[in-house]
């Protein structure tokens, strides 16, 4: 969340976070965004009776900020039908593998138990199939042989933040458009990926950003 608002604040974009929702009235990133001077809203979950109830009332909060686009940023709720719906094409989420590759939990248990040379995170819209929206951008980290579930998901950790970011920067420049059968495709910008080079700790292509 903060690379997010870090990126969207380049006054070249004209873009600003119109507000930070979380569902935990303890999350320090609300904290965090209200130091920035930014609109904050917590609606904890477990005060209402039902899933969709809740929803109901994320959706609501939400539509009255008027935003272009919801990022998800560490929101570990599976968003309902009708929540994905009211609010087509304009959610967007970033998923710790190479979508279409183990979407769900545990990701990069998964692929060590399946042996890939390459892991990574996708960023991507939000669609009600968990995990495998249109893909907007990825990035890839090299698995390698001593690798845990812990060393694998530090690796791909450095690249999420810069990839999100990149995507936002998309976003925000009205960039990003899907065609009739969902393909994202981004104006001036043709490439949708890069990958860690373990060796040098370097991203390529592109700069990190």
């Amino acid at each position: 969340m903060q690379a997010l608002v870090k990126v969207l604040a380049d006054p070249a974009l004209k873009a600003r976070v119109c507000a930070v929702i979380s569902n935990r009235p303890d999350a320090s990133g609300l904290e965090w965004a209200r130091r920035q001077g930014l609109e904050t809203v917590a609606l904890d979950h477990r005060a209402y009776a039902s899933r969709e109830l809740f929803d109901a009332a994320l959706g609501d909060a939400v539509a009255s900020f008027r935003p272009d686009y919801i990022l998800l940023a560490g929101f570990m709720r599976v968003l309902t039908d009708a929540f994905v719906q009211r609010f087509e094409r304009r959610i967007v989420n970033i998923h710790p593998s190479l979508l279409p590759a183990f979407p769900g939990m545990h990701t990069h248990r998964q692929a060590l138990a399946a042996g890939v040379a390459w892991h990574g995170c996708t960023v991507h819209f939000v669609t009600p199939v968990l995990d495998h929206g249109p893909i907007i951008a990825q990035a890839a980290v090299p698995v390698e042989a001593h690798d845990s579930e812990e060393t694998l998901a530090q690796r791909v950790l450095q690249v999420e933040h810069p990839l999100y970011a990149r995507a936002a920067r998309w976003l925000a420049q009205g960039s990003v458009s899907l065609d009739g059968q969902g393909r994202v495709s981004i104006t001036g910008n043709p490439m949708r990926s890069f990958w860690l080079a373990a060796d040098e700790g370097r991203i390529a292509p592109g700069e990190q950003e």
